[in-house]
């Protein structure tokens, strides 16, 4: 089985994600950046043209419109488990706010 790693053309930091999912949540938390781990690339740009090409594969959802369909998933995950813990290190609740 062959891998396949893809991303949109865009290139987007985790910074301008984590505000669009803010702004996307309308939420008021602070975002904050935890220290990296020791063996994360400082940048990434996944590549498509092997995909396209092989498997005839391309996206069809907008980084937008995933990023609406992930929050709707996560917000009725939310309403059935009544909450979610976060995980990995330095990971703890948000406290107090919205």
């Amino acid at each position: 089985m062959r891998q396949f790693i893809y991303s949109s053309i865009s290139t987007n930091s985790i910074a301008d994600f984590a505000t669009k999912i803010r702004d996307m949540c309308e939420s008021k938390s602070e975002i904050q950046f935890l220290p990296k781990v020791a063996d994360d690339p400082t940048q990434r740009k996944a590549d498509i043209s092997t995909a396209k090409r092989e498997i005839d594969w391309e996206p069809r959802v907008s980084v937008d419109e995933g990023l609406k369909r992930t929050i709707q998933y996560f917000q009725g995950e939310v309403e059935a488990a009544g909450e979610i813990v976060p995980t990995g290190p330095d990971a703890s609740k948000p406290k107090g706010g919205d």
